[in-house]
């Protein structure tokens, strides 16, 4: 099965916002090549200072954006949308296209995928991983994650922001909707964190496959189900705890709807959220609810609600 791999040639003095351009196109598949500050990323990383020849020579001023396309998608689309959003903030840009193999796309990320400390009480560890108890648990609970190729590490700011918030807001007795699931690492957090219950919502088949495989690989598979569509495709009932770690424009649709899902007094987790953003999304939001809380990371936002 062929990829499409998208290649974003820009400044490396622009690559923060190429990224979150990128990020839009899709929530996965992409990864940065950026040699401004390569000596202190080694030395930060493998604490080595012997560096291959062919590194040092690569142009610091330049990055190179990655972006993965399934088999299904549009190429073009994504290029005239990537041109249009790169036009519009004036960044000087050359976009290469070519096919790959998923395999590529698997090795590149997954070298750098480690286990990794999320708020005060989970640690998510790759499948391929192995942890040193004493040192790394912490008294925290572990979630083995192997994300395939579907949205959901750990490591991007929106899921850090949406499990920080989560973590404190599951009891014996919640039931948690999760719209846009990806690999399904907020659900099943949630269920290790104790919740009674997590129905996870994708569009993409492939998600929600992944996500039932990492749902046993946590042996929680009898309090998880996955559905596949939009929100009100097929799913119904109420639920304590609805969490959304999707685009913004996602998000203002999903605003329209998404009382209806939760009982009174739950909670509403957004994430997401690029800065430029932010204000539209919250003119999104409806009277039902109050706004408890704001994070934000790196240019990106997270907002916690409760319904009235």
């Amino acid at each position: 099965m062929n990829w499409t791999e998208i290649k974003i040639e820009i400044s490396t003095k622009d690559v923060e916002v190429a990224e979150n351009i990128a990020n839009m196109v899709v929530p996965y598949g992409i990864y940065i090549e950026d040699y401004s500050n390569l000596e202190d990323d080694v030395q930060k990383i493998a604490h080595i200072d012997l560096i291959d020849e062919d590194l040092l020579n690569k142009d610091r001023e330049k990055s190179i954006i990655h972006i993965y396309l399934e088999p299904q998608e549009n190429p073009n689309e994504a290029i005239s949308f990537l041109k249009e959003r790169l036009n519009s903030e004036k960044i000087k840009h050359e976009i290469l296209i070519s096919v790959c193999d998923v395999e590529k796309y698997i090795n590149n990320w997954k070298k750098y995928f480690k286990p990794l400390k999320v708020g005060k009480k989970i640690l998510i560890c790759p499948t391929w991983e192995n942890l040193n108890f004493n040192k790394d648990i912490e008294n925290r609970k572990i979630l083995k994650l192997d994300p395939g190729l579907a949205f959901g590490t750990g490591s991007h700011e929106t899921t850090k922001l949406c499990l920080e918030m989560l973590e404190n807001e599951i009891g014996e007795e919640s039931r948690v909707l999760d719209l846009g699931c990806g690999s399904g690492i907020l659900s099943i957090a949630s269920l290790i964190l104790g919740a009674k219950k997590a129905t996870g919502v994708d569009i993409d088949e492939l998600a929600a496959k992944t996500a039932l495989e990492n749902a046993k690989l946590n042996d929680v598979e009898s309090k998880f189900e996955v559905k596949i569509g939009d929100l009100d495709e097929n799913v119904t009932g109420e639920y304590d705890l609805v969490v959304a770690n999707i685009v913004a424009d996602v998000l203002i649709r999903l605003n329209e709807k998404v009382s209806a899902y939760l009982v009174s007094g739950g909670i509403y987790i957004m994430s997401g959220i690029i800065d430029t953003r932010e204000q539209d999304v919250i003119e999104s939001i409806s009277e039902d609810f109050e706004l408890l809380e704001r994070k934000f990371n790196n240019g990106w936002i997270a907002l916690k609600l409760k319904k009235l």
